[in-house]
């Protein structure tokens, strides 16, 4: 990654700006009541505060979440080991279109390559996926990890570490429905057969930090997303109160957390998922794990009945969870010529516009 192909190259009115505007007011919620003994939440004021986090940002940091930072620095460890050796080392474990798990460097978002390689694993092993795009398909495919040879300890300290992801994550998901007054427990029975996954992504320096980006904006196609960042930082959010990009500040032992597409939907766009980017550096390599939480491949994804009625109607179309990941994931291998799925296409409003034409996806 020495020097800037053109593949990595964003259009101008995606550069990033030389100037950084650092975060005010994302917020920072401490989750210390939620480290007793007793499973029950009943704390009105924590509820509303995520509730509010949800609505305003989309994003917020947590701080006494219960996750103990040696698992954290085990995995991040055990990540710079991978990352440091030679490429024909990483390569091994390299996915593709039959093994989507693993090693990457060529990942491109909106059409654009990033400026990194990742390392991606499920946290369910197999992971059942659709086999096919195509909808009246039923056959189901397997995917399965590849780990590599070195470090030895990079599986035992993932696997680990997303065991106390998914407590601190369904923890969350209990404030969220509570927080839209539905029944704390409400969103649990979509993660039976979850196809959640963690991605330990390295970002070289880049000598063109102006033209590339470490990772494209867009949104997370998933629930909830929990991101452990280092110290260098480069995650921006895009605010939604006037649409600037804002850098977000690296707590010590916090975690980011954003609301997903599936939330947006399910909430019925009461809580809305948010752009974000990370920045390239010049000097400093940077390393994060984010944890995507996603439900079953057969989850039928549309907006909740209690969070819908006539003055309040459901603003999406149900689609398929399993046949929407298959489609996103294999855009990964390919710079499209449309752009890839989005949440926009099942949106009703939209599809009205498009009658007279017929009702196809673009």
């Amino acid at each position: 990654m020495g020097e800037v192909d053109p593949a990595f190259i964003q259009a101008p009115e995606h550069r990033p700006k030389l100037s950084v505007i650092e975060a005010q007011g994302i917020p920072l919620i401490d989750l210390s009541v939620l480290n007793s003994p007793d499973d029950t939440i009943n704390d009105d004021a924590l509820v509303a505060e995520i509730g509010d986090a949800c609505k305003k940002w989309g994003f917020f940091q947590v701080i006494n979440h219960g996750v103990p930072l040696e698992k954290r620095q085990r995995i991040e460890e055990a990540a710079r080991k991978f990352f440091a050796q030679p490429l024909e080392e990483k390569r091994k474990v390299r996915r593709d279109e039959e093994k989507v798990l693993g090693y990457y460097d060529t990942e491109h978002t909106k059409n654009v390559r990033d400026w990194k390689e990742v390392f991606d694993l499920t946290v369910q092993d197999p992971t059942f996926i659709p086999a096919s795009l195509d909808p009246d398909d039923e056959e189901i495919d397997e995917w399965h990890n590849q780990w590599p040879e070195y470090p030895p300890e990079l599986r035992e300290a993932c696997e680990e570490y997303a065991k106390e992801m998914e407590k601190l994550a369904f923890k969350l998901m209990t404030l969220i429905a509570l927080s839209l007054g539905l029944p704390g427990n409400r969103f649990q029975g979509f993660f039976k057969d979850q196809t959640s996954f963690i991605r330990l992504n390295h970002y070289p320096p880049c000598p063109a930090p102006n033209l590339a980006l470490g990772l494209g904006r867009h949104t997370d196609a998933g629930a909830l997303t929990i991101l452990a960042q280092d110290n260098v930082g480069g995650l921006e959010v895009k605010r939604k109160s006037d649409g600037e990009w804002i850098r977000v500040k690296p707590t010590p032992d916090a975690y980011i957390i954003n609301v997903g597409d599936i939330i947006q939907v399910w909430s019925n766009e009461a809580y809305e998922s948010v752009e974000h980017r990370v920045m390239a550096n010049s000097e400093r390599e940077r390393f994060s794990i984010p944890y995507f939480l996603i439900p079953a491949h057969y989850t039928v994804v549309k907006p909740l009945d209690e969070l819908t009625n006539e003055l309040n109607p459901a603003k999406y179309r149900a689609y398929n969870w399993g046949k929407f990941f298959t489609t996103r994931k294999l855009s990964n291998f390919k710079k499209l010529s449309v752009e890839n799925i989005q949440i926009s296409h099942f949106k009703i409003q939209e599809l009205s516009n498009k009658l007279e034409g017929g009702l196809t996806i673009t």
